[in-house]
């Protein structure tokens, strides 16, 4: 079924760019002298840019569509041959479904075809030829569309060079995003060391101090001390790096996470294997820090996380019932967006005032 309504896709695809390889030859032929005109050029954009949608490719690649010279016009005249060819192998097939329909009829009523009557070399040898042709006339509309696409990327989309320097700046943005990420998350440790475990392990030195000088009453203050030392430790060494991440997996690192939280966490974690282990650390953050936020700054009442895979990647998005105006600016945020697009994934954020919010992260495991 779904083969069927691909190849039903690709004949309209062909179909409709026949009837467009005849409109933009007049278009060009009508604005052959004023091809250097703005308003020209502007008009062969659009243009191609509607070819880019036919054909289903993403016109952002496209360079050409946002530049003022004369690509998008070249194009157009060179794809116009290859427009009239594909309406020329649809001609031929809905000629050879005719002929096919017609011959059948004939038969039935058991007339005769050219002064042939039905027998059954001639019924097997006229199947053979027929499914022949058929595949040959298919083949003929799935080759046209390949190389209407190879046509539009080769003539507006970027060159190798082009194409290697804005890598380079992504690749030079990124690891400037993660120096500083990983920055913010050094500060952020030391923070948590200086505010809460070096202030309580002091107290905890105070209250061992006095319980020497004979107040041994003070000795279960202390024990309840050292417990939440240890208590806090364990969680700052937990944000830094899960220990129990390697060991047990995302999906039992994310359920502890959920135990952890004030918020009711439901987690659906669904990989039909491990992905590599960049890329769990990555999915983990994202649902820790997300969680995080939540829990202090949305009054979030309930926390959904999914994970599962997709086309060769891991999608991670968590939702909260908050009350939203969360900013991708804020640290915690824009921090997680520079570790997932330091993988070359994409990072969403969608919280409109009075909620509710959600993260999506798409993490690409090749």
């Amino acid at each position: 079924m779904r083969l069927a309504a691909e190849g039903l896709r690709l004949l309209g695809a062909v179909t409709l760019g026949a009837l467009t390889a005849l409109c933009e030859l007049v278009f060009l032929l009508v604005a052959l002298p004023f091809l250097a005109n703005p308003n020209v050029v502007a008009a062969s954009r659009r243009l191609a840019r509607l070819e880019a949608r036919r054909l289903r490719l993403d016109t952002t690649g496209l360079t050409a569509l946002t530049e003022d010279d004369l690509r998008a016009s070249r194009y157009l005249a060179a794809r116009a041959p290859l427009g009239l060819l594909g309406g020329m192998v649809i001609a031929l097939l809905v000629y050879g479904a005719g002929a096919a329909v017609f011959i059948v009829v004939l038969w039935g009523q058991g007339k005769p075809f050219d002064g042939m009557l039905p027998s059954v070399p001639l019924l097997a040898y006229t199947a053979v030829a027929g499914c022949v042709l058929l595949f040959l006339d298919l083949s003929g509309i799935v080759g046209v569309h390949a190389l209407e696409r190879m046509l539009i990327v080769r003539m507006l989309g970027p060159d190798r060079t082009e194409a290697l320097e804005r890598r380079i700046a992504e690749l030079a943005e990124s690891r400037a995003g993660i120096v500083a990420a990983v920055d913010s998350e050094r500060r952020r440790i030391e923070r948590d060391l200086h505010d809460g475990l070096q202030q309580r392990l002091v107290a905890l030195s105070m209250l061992i101090g006095r319980s020497k000088r004979g107040r041994t009453e003070l000795l279960e203050q202390a024990h309840q001390e050292a417990q939440e030392a240890l208590a806090e430790l364990r969680e700052v060494a937990w944000r830094a790096y899960p220990s129990g991440l390697d060991s047990l997996g995302l999906g039992e690192a994310l359920a502890g996470v959920a135990e952890r939280s004030d918020v009711p966490v439901k987690v659906a974690c669904e990989l039909r294997r491990r992905p590599p282990m960049a890329v769990e650390t990555a999915a983990y953050f994202v649902v820790s820090e997300a969680v995080t936020n939540a829990a202090k700054h949305a009054a979030a009442t309930l926390i959904t996380v999914e994970v599962h895979e997709e086309d060769s990647q891991v999608v991670v998005r968590v939702r909260d019932d908050g009350r939203g105006g969360a900013s991708p600016a804020g640290g915690g945020l824009s921090g997680l967006a520079r570790r997932v697009a330091a993988l070359d994934g994409t990072f969403e954020l969608t919280s409109p005032p009075g909620g509710p919010t959600s993260i999506t992260a798409v993490l690409p495991c090749g």
